[in-house]
């Protein structure tokens, strides 16, 4: 019984925890919303994020999803882009990003 409590203890701690550090590079690629905000924007490519979404419990939506986005942002800057914005929804810790250079 006290082992499971301190594996539940241990698990919840971790599930609040964020893993992912934006870059400095990352930090200046912006989040577009929708499509339509990156209409006037050449599009680069597209990157999947993933993240892990269950540490014993769940991980909070929010904080996964930031990540996610995170992560996007990194990927984005390192190929050239400046503007990301989510073309899937977040799933099983996996989101779609497609990436763009806007003005």
């Amino acid at each position: 019984m006290k082992k499971s409590l301190i594996a539940l203890a241990v698990a919840a701690s971790l599930a609040g925890c964020s893993w992912v550090e934006v870059t400095p590079e990352g930090a200046a690629v912006r989040v577009a919303q929708s499509l339509d905000d990156v209409a006037a924007c050449k599009k680069i490519g597209a990157t999947t994020s993933s993240v892990v979404a269950r540490v014993g419990l769940e991980r909070g939506r929010e904080k996964v999803a930031t990540e996610l986005e995170t992560l996007a942002r990194n990927q984005a800057a390192e190929l050239g882009a400046n503007t990301v914005v989510p073309i899937s929804p977040v799933k099983e810790g996996k989101r779609k990003f497609g990436l763009y250079q806007c003005p």
